[in-house]
């Protein structure tokens, strides 16, 4: 079987026998596809091997997955420049049609959730702000629903410190993700770069460590907390702790099966030596100007005497609005999040990060959209217990994220062994915690500024 010229094609170069073109193309359908532990190449084998080329040097991690850049014997183009090597692959990908389906389907959840939002804030709400500022006697005794808690509306709820770190933590996080997805869609974290994607994330949340603590230490002002010392700690180590411990047991179980994968251990106390070296600090610094400032604005005063909550029927009980607000937004994702999964446990080649962020603005809309349209509901039935409520609205999504990575694990996947079920489950959860904190953040700042508007309009006796 001879060597082909470099300059000639495949099936139409007169000396390269039939035999070797159907051999190869069966041995690559056949050998190197995802079913296979170790890809062999056409050249493995005695027949139809091009002498005077060796494979240049590989780990572990590459000869395993596959991943191995090689020219072909039988086609160089020269002309297409280094920068564009990919595109040939990117174009043939056949997702983009069910990207936009995606696309349009998020957008028909954001028109209804518009729609929904605009007649109350321009028919309802409007109507009954207009009422509730005429100077008339007469109708002051017939105030009811969301206007009539506004004695309450503002209480500090239960738990204030592990809300406001909440907040904190899940607003270093939303920077990052904006940021770090917005980086992408610009083209400068190429799929191509192995690695510079997650670098960033990492690279982006360090320094975010400021506006954590400046979120944080405000907000447990606002909430008339006084214990500064444990807001902060907690800040700088609960939510990042929780992930690094997670991690570490992940790499530990790496180690103990040999795996090349595993992280080295000094790379793990640079990790550390980051964290405590430059995120804590920051933190530290933006709690310190945030204890500083203000606290954010109530328009109006909280009465001594918590007001009696009248008895709830099942639509307006907290369980089911956050249960059904979760789905909305889970609904904007879910298609996006199939995609996401495959590149990350099926060796796919994820590129479409212009669908990813588009997908995370319409995120954010429709937690922000649903979060505003459930707490206007509660307030109307005289429920003012709303701080929690529009947190876990919105971040309700991280447990539907949860039971579709469940999903995914039992019908995608073929995953054996105790060690690579508690790895996917391990690394799933860090992604469900990050999903927790910045939706429920949108969901509670939205349903914040939302409040702070419909109340600072109205005459208050």
């Amino acid at each position: 079987c001879p060597e082909p010229k470099v300059d000639s094609q495949p099936l139409s170069h007169p000396d390269i026998p039939l035999f070797c073109i159907i051999n190869e193309c069966f041995l690559f359908f056949l050998l190197d596809s995802a079913e296979s532990v170790l890809p062999y190449e056409y050249n493995t084998f005695d027949f139809c091997q091009a002498s005077g080329k060796r494979n240049p040097s590989e780990n572990l991690g590459q000869v395993l997955f596959g991943e191995r850049i090689t020219s072909s014997p039988y086609k160089e183009n020269k002309n297409i420049r280094w920068a564009s090597r990919w595109d040939y692959i990117l174009e043939s990908m056949p997702h983009t049609n069910i990207q936009w389906f995606s696309i349009m389907n998020s957008f028909v959840i954001i028109l209804f959730l518009s729609g929904m939002v605009a007649m109350i804030l321009l028919r309802t709400l409007h109507r009954d702000i207009i009422r509730y500022n005429q100077i008339n006697p007469e109708d002051i005794q017939e105030d009811f629903g969301w206007k009539l808690v506004h004695g309450d509306v503002f209480r500090p709820p239960k738990r204030r410190m592990l809300l406001s770190v909440f907040l904190g933590q899940g607003t270093q996080i939303l920077i990052m993700t904006f940021v770090t997805l917005f980086l992408a869609c610009l083209g400068f974290l190429s799929p191509a770069n192995r690695g510079a994607l997650m670098t960033c994330a990492v690279v982006l949340w360090i320094l975010l460590g400021t506006p954590a603590g400046y979120v944080s230490a405000r907000m447990y002002k606002t909430l008339k907390g006084v214990n500064w010392k444990t807001n902060f700690l907690l800040t700088a180590l609960l939510c990042p702790g929780i992930v690094f411990v997670d991690l570490f047991i992940m790499n530990l179980i790496l180690w103990v099966e040999g795996s090349s994968a595993a992280i080295s251990f000094s790379t793990l106390i640079g990790i550390l030596a980051m964290w405590f070296g430059i995120s804590v600090p920051l933190t530290f610094l933006g709690a310190y100007f945030g204890s500083k400032k203000k606290q954010f604005r109530c328009p109006v005063h909280t009465n001594q005497i918590p007001r009696h909550v009248p008895q709830q029927t099942f639509l307006t009980k907290p369980l089911f609005g956050i249960v059904i607000g979760g789905i909305l937004p889970f609904g904007c994702i879910f298609i996006q999040l199939f995609f996401i999964l495959n590149s990350i446990w099926s060796h796919q080649l994820y590129f479409m990060f212009g669908f990813l962020f588009l997908v995370f603005i319409i995120l954010l809309i429709t937690c922000s959209e649903a979060t505003v349209l459930l707490c206007y509901f509660h307030l109307c039935a005289e429920d003012y217990h709303w701080w929690w409520r529009a947190f876990f609205t919105s971040s309700f999504t991280a447990v539907y994220l949860f039971m579709y990575a469940v999903h995914y694990f039992l019908t995608k996947l073929q995953i054996t062994g105790i060690a690579s079920i508690i790895l996917y489950f391990g690394y799933m959860m860090v992604m469900v915690l990050i999903f927790f904190l910045f939706t429920g953040t949108t969901g509670f700042f939205s349903c914040f500024w939302f409040l702070i508007k419909i109340y600072s309009v109205v005459k208050v006796d």
